[in-house]
C-alpha cells in the first residue's frame, strides 16, 4: 500500500525525531499520535512534539546535519563533490591548529607578513584583509583574520608559514582530511578560491564536527567582530550568528561554488544543552557569490527551526 505525501510527511519528521533522541543515547518508551515518550538526561520524562511535516529541508545542493553525541542525523543531496570556496579557510584553521594548538587566553607565535601576502591585498577582487609588508601579528590574530571576515590572503601567509609553501601546506589538508574520513574532499590550496577544491555537505560535517572541539576555534567563529591593530574592526561574514543560539561557523560562496555555509547551534533537549552542526552547501551554484550565500543563510536557519521544533519537550 502507499502513502500518500503527507502521510508521508509525517513518517518522515517522526523517524528523524526519534533518530535524534536514539543517538543522545534516549531509549523511547512508546509514540502517541506522532510524539514520542521518552526519558531525559536529567531522569524525567516527557513528551517531545513531532513535527507532523517533513524537516525543510533545502530544495538544492545537498545538506548535511548532525547532533553531538549521537552521529549523522540526516543528509540530502545527491553527495556528489562540488567547490566549497571559503569552507576550506575551516580546514586550514583545523591544520594550523593541530599543528600549532593554542589554549584559549593564549595569543601563540608572533608571525610576520610577507610582502606576498601584502601584495595580494585587493588583487583579483579576492576576500582580504589589509596586510602591510614586516607587520608582526600573533597567530591567534591571524586565525581571526583568516575565519572572521574570511582572508584569503591570511589563508596562503598561514600556510607558508607553516608549510614553506602553499602546495606543500594543501598537501597537508589533503591528508588530514583522510584522517578524518572526508573520501570525497580534494583540497588544492588554503583560501578555497581555487573551484578545484571540493567536497560533500557529509565530508564538511565531519570536519566542522571535529573543529568545533577544539575551544579556540569555536571561540574565533562564534565572534561577530574583533579590532586588529593596524588593519582596524574586522566583522563576521557570518549573518546566521544574528539567530539565537548560533555559536559559529563559517560561510564561503562563488559563482561556481554557490553559497555554503557550516553552522553549529546550541539546542536544549531534556534540561541539556547538545551542540546541533550542520552543512548545508552549493545553493543557488551558478548565480551570484551574494545570491547563492543569501539562500545558503536562508536555507540554515529555516532547517535549525525545523530541528528546534522536533525536539520540544512537553511534560
Amino acid at each position: 500500500m502507499s502513502l500518500s505525501p503527507s502521510h508521508r510527511n509525517r513518517v518522515a519528521g517522526g523517524a528523524l525525531a526519534l533518530l535524534l533522541l536514539t543517538g543522545l543515547g534516549v531509549a523511547v518508551a512508546g509514540t502517541v499520535d506522532g510524539s514520542a515518550t521518552v526519558p531525559y538526561p536529567d531522569g524525567g520524562r516527557g513528551r517531545v512534539v513531532v513535527d507532523d511535516g517533513a524537516l525543510p529541508w533545502p530544495k538544492g545542493g545537498q545538506s548535511a546535519v548532525a547532533l553531538e553525541g549521537s552521529g549523522p542525523v540526516g543528509t540530502r543531496g545527491d553527495g556528489r563533490p562540488v567547490p566549497i570556496a571559503s569552507l576550506t579557510k575551516v580546514m586550514t584553521a583545523h591544520v594550523i591548529l593541530e599543528e600549532h594548538p593554542l589554549k584559549p587566553g593564549e595569543s601563540g607565535p608572533m608571525i610576520e607578513v610577507d610582502r606576498q601576502a601584502a601584495y595580494e591585498v585587493g588583487v583579483g577582487g579576492e576576500s582580504t584583509v589589509p596586510l602591510q609588508a614586516g607587520r608582526r601579528y600573533s597567530q591567534r590574530q591571524l586565525l581571526e583574520m583568516l575565519l572572521i571576515p574570511s582572508g584569503n590572503n591570511v589563508a596562503r601567509l598561514l600556510a607558508r608559514w607553516d608549510s614553506g609553501t602553499q602546495e606543500a601546506f594543501a598537501e597537508k589538508m589533503q591528508r588530514t582530511a583522510g584522517g578524518l574520513g572526508m573520501k570525497d574532499s580534494t583540497y588544492t590550496g588554503a583560501s578555497g578560491i581555487e573551484v578545484t577544491t571540493t567536497s560533500t555537505a557529509a565530508d564538511q560535517l565531519a570536519l566542522a564536527r571535529k573543529a568545533m572541539k577544539n575551544a579556540v576555534f569555536r571561540e574565533i567563529v562564534g565572534t561577530r567582530s574583533v579590532t586588529v591593530p593596524g588593519v582596524g574592526t574586522i566583522t563576521n561574514t557570518n549573518p546566521l550568528l544574528d539567530t539565537p543560539g548560533v555559536v559559529g561557523i563559517k560561510t564561503g560562496s562563488s559563482t561556481p561554488a554557490g553559497g555554503n555555509l557550516l553552522w553549529a547551534c546550541e539546542v536544549r533537549v531534556g534540561g541539556a544543552t547538545h551542540l546541533l552542526v550542520g552543512a548545508v552547501m552549493h545553493q543557488r551554484a551558478d548565480t551570484t557569490p551574494s545570491e547563492g550565500l543569501r539562500e545558503a543563510v536562508d536555507s540554515s536557519r529555516r532547517l535549525i527551526a525545523g530541528l528546534r521544533d522536533s525536539l520540544t519537550r512537553e511534560g
